[in-house]
């Protein structure tokens, strides 16, 4: 069982704490608990899968892309728990040690109430620091897609399509923005 600690948590500490529903991600040794989500999230998650799983098996690159639960390390005091991500596979396939997942392609996060402040400040700058070249946040609030990179100060909005292209392939993906929050 995880002991109450002072302040600095490390990914390690995360393996200590009991399954209990909740999910739990330290970053910057920072502990961040968020209860399992609900509304619209497991259907956006579902809609954005499906066009990433028909691009990427399309092009035999079906197995770089990754569903939760997943244990991301970026650093020792960094574990996150993305709700997808594309990523190369190939030493934690062959290993199962979710510490092998180390080369990013894209991130993608579906924000909500409880966990807006920390995806779009923290987790970010984490991503950023990291060198993840593509980060989403999907806010079904606002009916949009932020897109992050590394350098960037600010995000690109997209409402209607985003495209995005896995760093080993020439073609890439359109995303229906619009249809993800369409649930009317």
């Amino acid at each position: 069982m995880l002991m109450p600690h002072a302040g600095h948590f490390t990914a390690a500490d995360l393996a200590t704490i009991p399954d209990d529903g909740q999910r739990y991600e330290v970053i910057a040794g920072e502990l961040f608990v968020t209860p399992a989500p609900g509304g619209a999230h497991q259907p956006i998650a579902t809609r954005l899968l499906a066009p990433l799983l028909a691009y990427l098996g399309a092009h035999r690159r079906l197995d770089d892309l990754l569903t939760p639960p997943s244990d991301i390390t970026l650093m020792p005091d960094t574990l996150v728990r993305p709700d997808l991500l594309v990523a190369d596979t190939m030493a934690f396939i062959c290993s199962g040690d979710w510490r092998d997942v180390t080369t990013l392609y894209l991130v993608v996060e579906i924000i909500s109430s409880s966990t807006a402040r920390t995806d779009r400040t923290v987790k970010r700058l984490a991503y950023q620091r990291y060198g993840v070249p593509t980060y989403w946040i999907v806010d079904p609030g606002a009916r949009q897609i932020e897109v992050w990179t590394p350098e960037a100060a600010s995000p690109s909005i997209h409402r209607d399509t985003l495209e995005w292209r896995h760093p080993a392939l020439t073609m890439s993906v359109s995303i229906d923005v619009a249809a993800l929050f369409d649930f009317g």
